[in-house]
């Protein structure tokens, strides 16, 4: 479930929302950091979340934060946490429901952030938004129990563990967007996954809207087991990503 084992074309033809949400990503970053531009430079220093000035009234900077970051080693990570754990989510929920359940996991992680934080705060990042993914796997490992594999359910368990731990432990952390992004994505999760059927990694995704759930895919018995180095690099992967979301 959270091991991708599609080629980069058909990552970008199953997972379009994912796929944009990183490409999002990677071009403020590099058009502000990497390659600065003024346009792009001026559109981060609007967007970033700074609690004072919501406070006066800029209330876009509660949504525009999501998707800003500082510095390459939180776009990255935050990008790879999305590639990891938003396309069985995506296909799971549809597109209209995952970009609800992302935006607004992230808008009140970010609205806790301006009631909770000091005026001086400034904020951005998709952890939030990330955490309120986090928070809906939850839901399901609770009451949804059919829709998870143990595998995928174990790697859950891990993530909210390890985010509890490092949340309070390091420093330069968002702890309201980390813990109210998570519980916003539970509040939503009972919205969001009705009608919703398990996650069916075979040559292509599960169809979401398959009458009976369940897609055939003639050349199963044919398929190659995913190679061990593929296997060996996702999992290197995964507990990257896992130590490094949280360093904000």
């Amino acid at each position: 479930m959270f091991i991708r084992n599609e080629s980069f074309k058909q990552f970008l033809r199953f997972y379009p929302v994912v796929s944009t949400l990183v490409a999002i990503h990677l071009v403020l970053w590099l058009f502000t950091e990497l390659i600065p531009l003024r346009f792009f430079i001026e559109l981060k220093v609007m967007g970033v979340g700074q609690n004072a000035l919501i406070q006066e009234g800029e209330y876009w900077r509660i949504v525009t934060a999501i998707f800003f970051h500082f510095g390459l080693m939180h776009t990255l990570f935050n990008s790879f946490s999305l590639v990891l754990f938003g396309p069985a989510l995506e296909v799971m929920l549809g597109k209209l429901k995952f970009i609800l359940a992302y935006v607004l996991s992230g808008i009140g992680g970010n609205l806790a952030t301006w009631f909770l934080g000091a005026d001086y705060l400034t904020h951005a990042g998709a952890s939030g938004a990330i955490f309120g993914l986090f928070g809906i796997y939850l839901y399901m490992m609770i009451y949804k129990k059919h829709l998870l594999d143990y595998q995928s359910t174990q790697i859950i368990k891990v993530i909210l563990i390890l985010g509890l731990i490092m949340t309070f432990l390091r420093a330069n952390i968002n702890i309201f967007a980390h813990i109210f992004g998570l519980l916003s994505g539970v509040g939503l999760a009972p919205l969001v996954l009705q009608n919703t059927r398990p996650f069916y990694s075979m040559a292509v995704p599960y169809d979401h809207h398959h009458e009976d759930g369940i897609q055939f895919d003639p050349n199963r018995w044919r398929k190659k087991r995913i190679p061990w180095k593929k296997i060996i690099f996702w999992g290197v992967l995964i507990i990257l990503v896992l130590l490094g979301i949280f360093s904000r």
